[in-house]
């Protein structure tokens, strides 16, 4: 098959993917650039990032234009992404192929792993929430699924980010830029050493330390991931020279697929997504291992 068709028809199925989850398109990118096209990883990293820093950043302005992209906390992960993934590239340049094609096995299985138990929890946190409410009798629950768990599970304490009620913006205090930077730094090392955006960091993280909505979550995560792919393109373009006949087509679908996710996000997004999503994950690192291995 024309490697042109491939190169955009995977770069569909990589827009598709980050448009519905904010997370698991670029992290896929690469190994599948590997499998699909041949490409070592060091080649495979800047396509990607190409890719990743345009349907990213078409999302990102989407976004902005509904009022859902915290374009500040994006800012400061971004900015700390930014320093951080030139070291990442440095690193990638001076590694050979085999274990950081080991490495980025690894960093996907443990991606696939915590979705599992993502989901877990919430399914387990949705059946003790039921189970409570049959018990004090609550006529409401006796309706109520175990699909309609929330998409993030309830908090024990505040997230050092929390949302102002009387404006609905960020309070910005020492813990909560603290945690924004660090999240920043991850996503920025690995996105330049293993050409990810990084949202796989992000989502969760933000998640954790702020109490967004997750569209909300989402949208920034595709703010910061603009930011840092840029960095790391910047970055592999100065170090070697990016293979533009795959980029181009890669990065073209990518566009669309993002284009089309947008529209099936409201019908395709939830668990189910994210459990394909981790099936995938999990089968392309025992691919990328066993490829590895092999030498």
């Amino acid at each position: 098959m024309d490697p042109t068709l491939v190169a955009a028809g995977l770069g569909v199925f990589i827009g598709l993917m980050m448009a519905l989850t904010g997370a698991g398109g670029g992290i896929l990118s690469v190994p599948l650039l590997v499998f699909a096209l041949g490409l070592p990883m060091v080649d495979a990293a800047p396509v990607s990032m190409i890719a990743i820093a345009l349907s990213a950043g078409l999302g990102a302005l989407l976004a902005l234009r509904a009022g859902i992209l915290r374009y500040r906390a994006a800012g400061v992960m971004g900015l700390a992404g930014l320093l951080f993934s030139p070291l990442g590239v440095w690193l990638a340049h001076r590694l050979p192929n085999r274990p950081l094609t080991m490495g980025f096995a690894l960093v996907l299985a443990y991606v696939g792993l915590r979705t599992f138990w993502s989901l877990w929890r919430e399914r387990a946190d949705a059946t003790a929430r039921l189970a409570a409410r049959h018990a004090a009798g609550d006529s409401q629950g006796e309706s109520e699924s175990v699909a309609t768990a929330p998409e993030l599970p309830p908090r024990p304490h505040r997230p050092p980010c929390c949302l102002d009620p009387a404006d609905g913006r960020l309070r910005w205090t020492a813990p909560c830029a603290r945690a924004l930077l660090v999240t920043g730094m991850g996503a920025g090392f690995l996105s330049g050493l293993l050409g990810v955006g990084g949202g796989f960091v992000i989502v969760p993280s933000l998640g954790r330390v702020t109490d967004l909505e997750m569209r909300s979550i989402v949208a920034t995560s595709l703010g910061v991931l603009t930011i840092v792919a840029l960095a790391g393109l910047a970055a592999s373009a100065f170090i070697a020279p990016v293979r533009w006949s795959v980029a181009v087509p890669f990065a073209t679908g990518a566009l669309a697929g993002m284009l089309m996710g947008r529209g099936m996000a409201n019908r395709f997004s939830g668990p189910r997504l994210q459990g394909l999503f981790a099936c995938l994950a999990l089968m392309v690192a025992c691919g990328l291992a066993v490829r590895a291995a092999q030498g």
